[in-house]
Parts: structure tokens; C-alpha cells; sequence
């Protein structure tokens, strides 16, 4: 495994997280498979973690505090800084995914429900403080409150968190920028992948300058970079790809990644390709694939010791940028 430094602190981050939302809105989810997957993750390497309130109302933070305590100032942690690294969010208070712009901090954020979902997550998470602390939606017009960056600063000064930024909303990379350019946001969580390469216009050189972190999300594009989607893919009831994957998405997902399909070296994975081509990013402080089976984490984290992909491969795949606006289904 490889590390990087994550934005203007000293920490030394795994380039592969593990990103924990699988466990919630996605079926075929097992408690004891996933605290296997997190343990066999650990011994690879991984030392960043990546979860939320909303991913099980709790329950994937207790589970992830399971693997902390058992790790906790133990030598045989991976990574330089022998400790293992969280981030996670506070769900909107209107419960609504993605952000509107119609939305208000009081309907989203307001201060003492900050307070509320910090406490909920230190007791989750069994930690004296989170490491970083995201909010879960975002709109960069909210700090033109004056109550939503004295409430950033607060969080940091009781010394509950340590860093604080924003989990952008999909496909707006440009609106998180402003947090970034006015010192609100230590850290970004931002999709980027092949299709979503847009952070790299204006987001990614302003975080740079900066010195924020990037953690990026989404790598495998909800699915269709693992290059296993078909026309006929189908879920089970209640899973948030049902919602998602809707007749013309589905189509035009499969469609480009069929054409992505030509480019991969016979020696390799299209998911390995998808993570690899993140890593040639150094902006990108880790990147957070989805991993609920040991053999997804052994091949994920496979991908950081597997070298660059050839300048040649990445200019190709610079090719198959794809530009989407949000839409109804897009959350």
C-alpha cells in the first residue's frame, strides 16, 4: 500500500480507503462479512475509513468502531502512522439527497442539530474525536449564514473534530469551491473517476493552492466501471441502485463503458484500470471504492502496488470524459 499526505496536516493516508456506504441502500450486505472485509483491509494497509450517520442510521459507525478499538495503539496497524483514519458525515436534517438549492442551513444544518450529529457520531464511533467531519449535503450560498462557519469552528475549537468539509453533491464539483477559497473546508469529498474527471477544472487546482484534501468518491461510477453492468442488471427491492440505474441510465452507463471495454489490458480489471487512473492524480489524497467481500478489498488494494497506468493508457481514458448535469434521479 501507498500513502500520501492528506491536505495541510501530517497524516499519511492509504491512497485506497475503504468507503462504507454499502451498508446501507445496497442489498447483500452481511455484518460479519463486512467486519472481515474491514479487518483483511486493515492488514493490507488501509488506514483510512470512510462512513456516515446515514449509512444504516448508526450502524455502519458501531461497526466500523469495532475495528478501531481492536486496533487502537496496536503496533500491527498498517500505514506509517501506525493508526487508523475516519471520516464521517452528518445526514441533512430534511433527510434529502442531493441538496437543492431552494434548501436553507435551517432545513439542512442548523447549529444545535451540528451539535446533535457530532455527539451521535463520537458515541457511534466510540473516539474522543472524529478525524473528519463531513456534511453529508452541501451549498456553498449556506456561509453566507454567519451561524454555519462559526458552527465549523466551533467543532474544531471543542476539540471534537479535527478537520471539517463538505461532501459535494453530485456532479457539482463547483459548488464546494467557495469553501475551499474561504478556509472553511480541510478536506473535499468529490466523485471522480474517468466519466466524472470535471473536479479537475477549477476544484482540484483551488484545493491544491489551498492545501485541502481530496477524497475521492464514487470510483467505480455507482458500478459501471467494475464493468459487470448489463442491460439486465436488476436489484432487489428496496436497493438504491432501483433508483438510481432507471431505463435511461442504465442504458447509457453500460453503453459507455462497453466503450471503455477495448482500452483495458488483457492483464488487468476495468476496476483496476478505474482506480489506477484516480492514483495518477496526485491531487487525489485516497480514494474510497465500496468493498463488502475480502476479494473486493485484496483487489482494490491491489491497485495501489500495481504501478501507473502508461501516459499513453491515461490520455486514452482522458477521452472518455462524460459531463452530466443532476437530475431527478441522480441522488
Amino acid at each position: 500500500m501507498n500513502y500520501r499526505r492528506f491536505g495541510r496536516t501530517r497524516w499519511r493516508v492509504s491512497e485506497i480507503g475503504y468507503g462504507m456506504w454499502g451498508l446501507a441502500g445496497w442489498t447483500g450486505s452481511d455484518d460479519k462479512e463486512t467486519l472481515a472485509s474491514l479487518h483483511r483491509a486493515v492488514e493490507l494497509g488501509c488506514n483510512f475509513f470512510d462512513t456516515a450517520w446515514a449509512y444504516g442510521d448508526g450502524r455502519s459507525e458501531q461497526i466500523l468502531a469495532k475495528v478501531i478499538s481492536r486496533y487502537k495503539n496496536s503496533p500491527s496497524v498498517g500505514g506509517p502512522d501506525k493508526r487508523l483514519y475516519v471520516a464521517t458525515k452528518i445526514p441533512p436534517r430534511n433527510r434529502k439527497w442531493p441538496s437543492r438549492r431552494d434548501f436553507t442551513l435551517d432545513d439542512c444544518y442548523p447549529p444545535e442539530y451540528i451539535d446533535e450529529y457530532v455527539g451521535k457520531s463520537l458515541s457511534n464511533l466510540d473516539v474522543d474525536a472524529i478525524d473528519v467531519m463531513l456534511f453529508h449535503t452541501w451549498e456553498d450560498r449556506w456561509l453566507n449564514d454567519e451561524r454555519l462557519p462559526r458552527s465549523i469552528e466551533a467543532m474544531k475549537r471543542n476539540g471534537k473534530v479535527r478537520l471539517v468539509g463538505p461532501s459535494i453533491n453530485r456532479w457539482e464539483p463547483h459548488n464546494g469551491i467557495r469553501a475551499v477559497l474561504e478556509g472553511h473546508a480541510d478536506a473535499v469529498e468529490v466523485i471522480y473517476n474517468i466519466f466524472d474527471q470535471s473536479p479537475e477544472d477549477a476544484l482540484f487546482p483551488i484545493c491544491r493552492m489551498k492545501g485541502a484534501a481530496i477524497i475521492a468518491r464514487v470510483p467505480f461510477d455507482e458500478g459501471t466501471l467494475t464493468g459487470t453492468l448489463t442491460l439486465d442488471s436488476k436489484w432487489q427491492a428496496g436497493d438504491w441502485r432501483n433508483s438510481y440505474f432507471v431505463p435511461e441510465n442504465l442504458k447509457s452507463s453500460v453503453a459507455h463503458a462497453e466503450s471503455l471495454r477495448p482500452l483495458i489490458p488483457a492483464s488487468s480489471s476495468m476496476a483496476d484500470i478505474a482506480l489506477r487512473f484516480i492514483l495518477a492524480n496526485p491531487d487525489v489524497s485516497t480514494t474510497i471504492p465500496g468493498m463488502r467481500k475480502i476479494r473486493n478489498v485484496e483487489a482494490n488494494c491491489a491497485a495501489s502496488g500495481a504501478g501507473p497506468i502508461s501516459a499513453d493508457l491515461r490520455q486514452a481514458l482522458r477521452a472518455h470524459r462524460w459531463d452530466r448535469n443532476p437530475t431527478t434521479w441522480s441522488q
